[in-house]
């Protein structure tokens, strides 16, 4: 019995330790590769509509688990900024779309890369069988996200 207890400490430590390292790696990411003056929600909508082109506040809202109100801030900042614009929606003329510009797709690109060239850059500076271990956990972790 006390095997499985270690086990269920050791898992629940495991835990522990597993999210404060993606943490810690989220923010290194963001610190490290800053190439614009963007908070972490401007941000998250442009990869967004990256992803799942126009969408109105609401929808944005929504999946980013954000009050309309709130979403709408950051679409107007963005917009000031020439990173989104508003579209009449074709099916209801009533509502207003939101799509990346050319200078937000650019700034969205900019801001991927620089993150991807700084992990590149760390994860070099790793041992060979350090590299390895750290490749071979990614189908890991990536099966843990989809759970």
């Amino acid at each position: 019995m006390s095997d499985q207890s270690d086990n269920a400490v050791s898992l629940e430590q495991a835990v522990i330790d597993l999210s404060l390292a993606i943490g810690q790696l989220r923010r290194r990411l963001r610190a490290e590769a800053e190439t614009s003056e963007l908070n972490i929600s401007q941000m998250a909508a442009l990869v967004r509509l990256h992803h799942h082109g126009s969408m109105t506040t609401a929808d944005l809202a929504r999946a980013e688990s954000m009050k309309p109100q709130s979403m709408g801030t950051i679409l107007a900042s963005l917009e000031v900024e020439g990173l989104v614009s508003r579209e009449r929606d074709p099916t209801d003329g009533r509502q207003v779309q939101f799509r990346l510009t050319q200078k937000g797709s650019a700034v969205r690109r900019a801001d991927k890369l620089a993150r991807r060239d700084w992990l590149l850059s760390a994860m070099k500076k790793l041992a060979p069988d350090e590299q390895g271990r750290l490749i071979s956990a990614i189908a890991l972790i990536k099966r843990l996200g989809d759970s």
